[in-house]
C-alpha cells in the first residue's frame, strides 16, 4: 500500500502521478460529453434534412456534428491539463499553439460546412422558385470555400512563425507566372463568374449555340452542360459559350409565326380577296393566339403567295405545332368548299404551230 501512494506521488513535471490521472479523467469525461453533444447534433440534423423546408438550426446542427474528433480530443487533453496539472511554460506554449492551429482548421470545416449546407438548400429552393440564382450560387460557394481556407492557411503560417508578409508578397509575383500559364482555365473562371453575375441563361434555359443546342444543365467553374435533343450531353467552356451568339429560347414570352401559301392563277380575284379575312377567323378562333396581319404578298413563279403573321401566347414548342396543325387543317377545309387549289411548282409549255405560205393558198375556203 505504501509502495501505491508513494507512487501516485511521484512527480512528473512537478506533478504527482494522482494529478494526472485526475487530468485523464476529466479529459477522458469531457470528450464523453462532447462526442454526445455531436452525436445528438448529428441525429436532430437528419431529422431536419427528411424535411423539404430548411429549418432554422438546420445548417448549425449540419456545422456541429461536423466537428473532427481529433479537435474534440485536443480540446479535452488541454482543458483537463490546464485545470489540474501545472506545464512547464514550453510545453504550454506549444500545446496552445497546436489548439490554436486545430481551432483555425476547426473553424474552417464550420464555415466551409455552413456554405456547402447553405447552397445546397438555396438550390432546392432555387430550382423551384428562382432558376437563375442555381448558377450563381455553385460560383458562390467555391469561390467562397477557396477565400475561407486561404484565410485559414495564412493564420496557420502565422502562428508557426512564418512571416506571412514576405509570402504574400511572393505570392503576388508568382501568381503572375501561374496565371500566364493557366490563362484558360483563368478566363473560363471570370466567364462563369460572368454567367452567374450577368444571368444571360439560367438552368433549364433552352440554348441554340451555333450548330449545338439543348438545355442548360449545370453550370460549372469551368464549363456549361447542355442536354441535347437526343439525349447526349454537351459540355461547352465557358469561355468559348460566352464568345460565342446564344439563342435563349427560355427567355421567350411569346413566339412569332410566319407561313406562306400558295394558290395557283387561275383562283378568280374575287375568293383571292376572300382568303385574307378567311385566315384570321380561322386564327382568332383558335386559343393563346394573337393575329397581326395576313396579306396577297407577291406573284410566284408558278403561285399566288399569300403571306400571314400571328403570335402563339406560350413559348411552348408542342403547343405552337398544336396550334399550326389546326390551323393547316382548317386552311384545307376552307380551301376545298370555297374550291381553291393549292398552288405547287408547275411549268406550263404553249405551242404554236406554224402555217407555211404555199399550204395556206391551196387550202380550200371552210
Amino acid at each position: 500500500m505504501e509502495d501505491i501512494v508513494q507512487l501516485l506521488e511521484g512527480a512528473a513535471f512537478g506533478n504527482s502521478l494522482y494529478q494526472w490521472l485526475i487530468a485523464a479523467g476529466v479529459a477522458t469525461a469531457l470528450l464523453f460529453v462532447l462526442l454526445s453533444i455531436r452525436r445528438i447534433a448529428a441525429h436532430r440534423y437528419k431529422r431536419y434534412a427528411e424535411t423539404e423546408d430548411t429549418e432554422f438550426l438546420e445548417i448549425p446542427l449540419k456545422v456541429a456534428s461536423d466537428t473532427r474528433f481529433l479537435f474534440l480530443l485536443l480540446v479535452s487533453v488541454f482543458v483537463g491539463l490546464i485545470m489540474i496539472v501545472d506545464l512547464p511554460p514550453t510545453v504550454d506554449r506549444v500545446l496552445k499553439t497546436l489548439l490554436t492551429i486545430a481551432l483555425f482548421w476547426q473553424a474552417g470545416v464550420w464555415a466551409s460546412t455552413a456554405v456547402v449546407t447553405w447552397v445546397e438548400s438555396k438550390r432546392r429552393t432555387g430550382l423551384k422558385e428562382d432558376r437563375a440564382s442555381v448558377s450563381t450560387l455553385s460560383i458562390i460557394g467555391f469561390v467562397s470555400r477557396v477565400a475561407i481556407w486561404a484565410f485559414v492557411l495564412l493564420l496557420t503560417l502565422d502562428n508557426l512563425g512564418v512571416d506571412i508578409t514576405a509570402l504574400v508578397a511572393g505570392l503576388g509575383i508568382g501568381g503572375i507566372a501561374v496565371a500566364l500559364a493557366v490563362q484558360n482555365v483563368l478566363g473560363d473562371l471570370l466567364a462563369s463568374l460572368t454567367i452567374a453575375l450577368d444571368k444571360p441563361f439560367v438552368v433549364g434555359d433552352f440554348l441554340i449555340i451555333g450548330d449545338f443546342m439543348g438545355s442548360v444543365e449545370n453550370v460549372g467553374i469551368k464549363s456549361t452542360r447542355l442536354r441535347s435533343l437526343s439525349g447526349e450531353q454537351i459540355v461547352m467552356s465557358n469561355n468559348d459559350l460566352l464568345s460565342s451568339r446564344v439563342r435563349n429560347y427560355g427567355r421567350m414570352v411569346e413566339r412569332r409565326v410566319l407561313f406562306t401559301i400558295g394558290v395557283t392563277y387561275e383562283t378568280p380575284r374575287d375568293r383571292l380577296e376572300k382568303l385574307p379575312g378567311l385566315i384570321r377567323s380561322i386564327i382568332e378562333a383558335q386559343e393563346n393566339t394573337r393575329f397581326d396581319r395576313s396579306h396577297f404578298a407577291k406573284y410566284g413563279d408558278f403561285s399566288l403567295n399569300f403571306e400571314t403573321v400571328y403570335y402563339v401566347l406560350s413559348p411552348d414548342y408542342n403547343r405552337y405545332m398544336d396550334i399550326q396543325q389546326a390551323i393547316n387543317f382548317r386552311i384545307h377545309e376552307e380551301f376545298e368548299k370555297l374550291d381553291v387549289e393549292f398552288a405547287y411548282p408547275t411549268q406550263k409549255l404553249w405551242l404554236a404551230r406554224e402555217v407555211r405560205a404555199a399550204d395556206a393558198s391551196n387550202a380550200e375556203p371552210a
